[in-house]
Parts: C-alpha cells; sequence; structure tokens
C-alpha cells in the first residue's frame, strides 16, 4: 500500500515506516509540524518524502492521521476526504489531557474512522462513543542487548523535562539524585538543575544524542528510571529495557502492564523505589539479572515483527471500508451526513 502520513512522533514513525509498503511523509522548506518530512532519520527507502500540493491523489491508498487537524488538511489538499473516499484510520499516541476520566475523544461517536491507541490504559482512558476502536501496543527496533551497567548510576530519558514539570515527573528526580548521581537524556534539558532543585554536582545533562549513541551511552547506567506521572508510555522505557537495563518506574498508565515484577520495581511509593534504587546500585549482579528479565519481556511484547504484523492487520480492513462507504456504481461517497461526520472531529460538532 502507499500510505499517507506526517512525521509527528519520531520514535512511533521509526517503527511504523519499517514495514512492507511505502510511506509518504509530508516535506515543506522549513521544515516544522507540517512539513518535517525524513528529518534525515536513517530509514528505509520506502519511505519518500512528498510536497502535498503535488501530490496525486488518487495514488495513496491510505492515510494514518495522528492530529484532528489532519482531516481536513487532507481534504484540502488532496480533495479526498479520511473516511470517505480515502481510507483512514487515526493513532492515538496520548492520554487525555483534561478533563479525565469523562474526556471525550476528538473523533468520538463516527463510525468511518478507526481509532487505533497505542495502549490498552489509552484505549481505557479516552471516551470513544461508538467510534470503532482498538488496540496497536507499541514495537520498536531491537537495538540489541547493550547493557554493562558499568557506572553505578541512575539513567532518565525525557524530553523537556522544565517545561512538562510534573507531567514527566521532574520533580521526583532530585530525591533520586540523592541516592546517586542521575544521567538525563532528551530534548530541551538546559535549566533543569535551577528548575528542579537539583546539585549540579547529581546532575549529568546529556543532552539529544542520536539513538545508537543514546543507547550505548544509556546502557552504562547501572538502573534506568521511567518518573513519568501521565504519559502514555514512553518508547524509552521500553528502549532500556531492550538494553537490558532493569527498571524503575512509577505504577501509572501503561507501566504495570510493560513491566513485570522480575524486571524492577513498579510502584506508586517513591520511597520504594529509591530503596530498590540502591539496593541494585549495590549489586550490579542483580542489578544484571532483572535487566535481562526486562529484555526477554520486551522482546515478548513489543517486538517490530509484532508490531508491523498487527498494523498489516488493520491496514487490511481498510479496503473493504473504502467500498462500503460509496454508493453502488457511482463511486461517490454514500450521503451528506457522511462528509459531515468525517471531516468535523465531534468536540466541534454542533448540536441540533
Amino acid at each position: 500500500m502507499r500510505i499517507l502520513l506526517w512525521h509527528v512522533h519520531g520514535s512511533w514513525t521509526d517503527a511504523f515506516v519499517r514495514g512492507s509498503h511505502e510511506y509518504l511523509l509530508p516535506v515543506l522548506p522549513g521544515g516544522g509540524p507540517w512539513g518535517l518530512g525524513r528529518a534525515d532519520r536513517d530509514w528505509p527507502d520506502s519511505v519518500r518524502e512528498v510536497a502535498l500540493a503535488h501530490l496525486d491523489a488518487d495514488t495513496i491508498d491510505a492515510v494514518v492521521l495522528q492530529r484532528p487537524e489532519e482531516i481536513g488538511e487532507v481534504a484540502e489538499r488532496l480533495g479526498r476526504r479520511p473516511g470517505g473516499d480515502l481510507p483512514a484510520v487515526f493513532v492515538e499516541h496520548n492520554t487525555p489531557k483534561v478533563n479525565f476520566p469523562f474526556s471525550r475523544h476528538p473523533l468520538a461517536d463516527q463510525d468511518s474512522i478507526p481509532v487505533v491507541h497505542v495502549t490498552h490504559f489509552n484505549k481505557l482512558a479516552w471516551d470513544t462513543g461508538r467510534a470503532p476502536s482498538l488496540v496497536v501496543e507499541h514495537g520498536i527496533p531491537d537495538p540489541g542487548h547493550l547493557y554493562t551497567g558499568e557506572l553505578p548510576e541512575l539513567g532518565v530519558v525525557v524530553n523537556e523535562p522544565v517545561r512538562r514539570g510534573r507531567v514527566t515527573g521532574t520533580d521526583l528526580l532530585p530525591a533520586f539524585a540523592a541516592v546517586a548521581p542521575v544521567h538525563v537524556f532528551g530534548m530541551k534539558t538546559e535549566g533543569l538543575a535551577a528548575a528542579a532543585g537539583f546539585e549540579t554536582s547529581r546532575l549529568r545533562l546529556r543532552g539529544d544524542l542520536k539513538p545508537r549513541e543514546l543507547h550505548r551511552e544509556l546502557a552504562r547506567c547501572r538502573v534506568y528510571v521511567h518518573p513519568m506521572r501521565w504519559t502514555s508510555l514512553g518508547l524509552s522505557l521500553l528502549e532500556a529495557m531492550h538494553l537490558g537495563m532493569p527498571v524503575l518506574a512509577l505504577a501509572t498508565t501503561e507501566a504495570p502492564r510493560a513491566v513485570p515484577a522480575e524486571a524492577g520495581t513498579v510502584s506508586a511509593d517513591v520511597g520504594e523505589l529509591l530503596h530498590t534504587a540502591r539496593r541494585l546500585l549495590a549489586n550490579p549482579e542483580e542489578a544484571r539479572r532483572r535487566g535481562t528479565a526486562a529484555r526477554e519481556a520486551a522482546l515478548a511484547r513489543y517486538s517490530l515483527g509484532r508490531f508491523l504484523a498487527d498494523w498489516d492487520a488493520v491496514l487490511a480492513e481498510l479496503r473493504p471500508r473504502r467500498l462500503a462507504s460509496r454508493s453502488p456504481g457511482d463511486g461517490e461517497p454514500s450521503s451528506e451526513r457522511q462528509e459531515e461526520q468525517i471531516l468535523v472531529p465531534a468536540r466541534e460538532r454542533k448540536s441540533p
């Protein structure tokens, strides 16, 4: 299939585009959220940058949507309606940001675009009404069993910890730093020491490294810490598990499902996490044993092969949806009501 999608979430896209299809990524001269293209990623040749304005709409088999605004953008630019005469799915990467547990999904109650959640917690948390809703759990390319644990220190991967604050558990990091120095990898970590109250000597700002370098450097840390309070399921956690690192995670969102007991500790009690951190830092053999269990669990549930196979099954279902949306013999959408239902997110519709 020829699949149109925007480069929105780099790590998720990194896995998705390794399938057997052709992937078309819109690109703009200035890049940005609507034209990032490949962004110099080391992706297969089947991933092509395209100028949306010059794209032949009839050559696209499906669109994978990731933002509600993309529905109107595709309809306006290509003249084909996602969920109508263009097969479409919507990938929900995030937990609800407001009004939980009463959060209505933007695509709630329409029945033409399936909503694909990346975790079971997301599906549970969002109210999608009668919209078709399913889960395709994450899968990532295996970086290899790179763990050495040679540094008796803690590793964290988090983007924008200053701006995101309590969402990413930034306020909890000084407590871990009191146990051992903390290496923080990720984008926009500048100002973290002042924002979170770190002692500078206990903080190692490592910056936004390329994946291979990140994996190598992170794997030198003895323990991985996942302090996220309210994120879907950080792919950095799955990467750390694939690397063979023992993990400490807050018992929130999808983490209790992702991390088995033998791989480390998952708890809402920060004191319990700190206790385990001290023990693993002092016992490298136990840390290695738990890291091996983490890797085995990650390979069993979050392998790239399983992820791509699940997505192939979802994409295969889109062809019947396209046929069902047409009236017999006319090649046009079956009703004006369907057009309204597809193009207008639920939260923006006016009551009759």
